[in-house]
């Protein structure tokens, strides 16, 4: 099973060739500027791959240019599809990622694949142009989209607000400065996405959209105080203005019924085990 991944060198890349490996695929990262289509169809012609997991993207909401999410996100994609259509004849399965951040604020219940996208950035704009371009090659490609929810674990940029938080309780520093506090995230486990990435390219249900998702939703505050429970070490928290986004989305927890009647049920870890084994192992 020749398997092609964008992203492969990212974050979640590393984990998904594991998981892939593990399940019997070659897996080839795609080495191409996803910008520049001369390259990536010359590169997916020598590949001929039968299974595609698009991680690619400009993925950090804070990232400062705005260009780079629609450059990358959409031009980038089109390119891959496009020379997929083209120099692909044995593509059996295609994953796209997108982001839940595609529905924007929602702040009662959970957010399931029905709700209608309404991105109040950027990136979540960016991605959600991205799915519609997406469906004008559904006729020509076996593609589906993926939403995945906020998720983390070891490796991940520190950038990034778990890992931010884990390395300040690791390297037992006194004080935090953070963005908003009252705002509420899912904190998945990547170990779970990418089993579910894996699930989800040997079923290939095209067209379709899955959130990949929990259910449950953590504020900053909340992931302070496991730590702090965790690891018996105290921060002080002060909120920085200049982290504190306008646009910010309040809460977002996904709804994970869709996805488990295509891969089944799903055990996932508790965040406490996820803020367990990146504190020893970060």
């Amino acid at each position: 099973m020749r398997t092609l991944v964008t992203g492969l060198g990212g974050f979640t890349g590393a984990y998904l060739q594991s998981e892939l490996e593990a399940h019997g695929h070659s897996v080839v990262g795609l080495q191409s500027d996803l910008t520049d289509f001369s390259e990536v169809k010359a590169e997916v012609a020598s590949i001929q791959p039968e299974y595609v997991v698009h991680l690619a993207g400009v993925a950090f909401v804070g990232h400062g240019s705005a260009n780079a999410f629609y450059q990358v996100n959409i031009i980038g994609t089109r390119n891959l599809l496009d020379a997929l259509a083209e120099y692909a004849p044995d593509v059996k399965s295609v994953l796209l990622a997108s982001s839940g951040n595609v529905y924007g604020n929602r702040s009662e219940g959970k957010v399931s694949e029905k709700v209608s996208p309404s991105p109040v950035n950027d990136y979540g704009v960016s991605k959600l142009a991205m799915e519609k371009m997406a469906h004008l090659w559904v006729k020509h490609l076996p593609l589906f989209i993926v939403r995945p929810f906020n998720y983390t674990g070891v490796g991940q940029n520190n950038r990034f607000l778990i890992p931010k938080i884990v390395a300040h309780f690791r390297e037992k520093r006194p004080v935090i400065k953070l963005g908003n506090l009252d705002v509420w995230r899912e904190f998945g486990d990547v170990r779970t996405v990418v089993k579910n990435y894996r699930k989800l390219i040997t079923a290939c249900p095209v067209g379709d959209t899955f959130n990949i998702c929990t259910g449950q939703a953590y504020s900053p505050r909340e992931v302070i105080s496991l730590c702090e429970k965790i690891t018996g070490h105290h921060v002080e928290v002060i909120v920085n203005p200049a982290f504190v986004r306008s646009n910010e989305v309040k809460v977002l927890k996904g709804d994970t019924r869709h996805l488990e009647a295509v891969v089944g049920k799903i055990k996932y870890y508790s965040l406490a085990e996820t803020l367990s084994w990146m504190l020893d192992e970060a």
